[in-house]
């Protein structure tokens, strides 16, 4: 075979690669109503629950009307938009037009222009399933291939998951509160207060004290 066969051959799979990667990529945007049906977790703020480089697959499908206390929504951050965050419903706030507060649960509270106010313009999705760690490939591999094999990897998991009608185990995050697990899902949140702040937003938490009682509290705790 001379050189201009195999360079004919790469570009032929090169293309056939391109081309079924758009594809996946296309059908999971009509699937899951979202220009990006994925994201990858990059703060802790929802361990245990939610784990970095866990990778979460968001339904857009799912009207805000219909979103509930409890639902673990994927969102633009409210104070400037620069920044997608996903966290759990917490509580309504207002029912016409809706608003909504949520807070990470490994987060002490809910933070103003992060958590709420959290409206229909914010929303971007409902989180349908966790795929765990997948996001390592952003870390080890560089644009474009690891998106190519996110997506590879993501598409692969949903057809198998459409396939099956439901997982064994828990790529569907509803599955992690269900009646079998209220035992263990009530654990979860009495165990919340040992856990290690998250970085990132504890420090806009300590940094941005919502009164005075909670400034006291802060210098109080420094002094100890």
């Amino acid at each position: 075979m001379n050189k201009k066969s195999m360079s004919k051959g790469i570009i032929k799979d090169i293309l056939i690669v391109a081309i079924g990667v758009l594809a996946i990529w296309i059908g999971l945007q009509v699937a899951f109503g979202t220009q990006n049906p994925f994201y990858v977790v990059a703060s802790g703020s929802m361990i245990p629950v939610l784990q970095v480089y866990d990778v979460l697959i968001v339904q857009g499908h799912e009207p805000f009307e219909d979103i509930k206390v409890g639902d673990v929504i994927v969102f633009n951050r409210p104070s400037g938009q620069d920044r997608v965050i996903v966290h759990r419903v917490a509580s309504i706030i207002n029912d016409d037009p809706k608003i909504i507060r949520t807070q990470g649960d490994a987060n002490p509270a809910s933070i103003p222009g992060t958590d709420f106010p959290i409206t229909k313009e914010e929303y971007i999705g409902k989180v349908a399933y966790v795929i765990p760690q997948i996001g390592y490939v952003t870390q080890i591999l560089k644009p474009p291939m690891n998106y190519i094999i996110i997506v590879i990897v993501v598409g692969i998991m949903i057809v198998k998951q459409i396939s099956k009608k439901k997982n064994d185990k828990g790529l569907n995050i509803n599955d992690l509160f269900t009646k079998n697990n209220s035992e263990q899902t009530e654990n979860h949140f009495s165990e919340l207060d040992t856990l290690e702040k998250d970085k990132e937003y504890s420090t806009h938490v300590e940094s941005k004290p919502l009164d005075e009682d909670n400034s006291k509290n802060n210098s109080d705790k420094e002094q100890k």
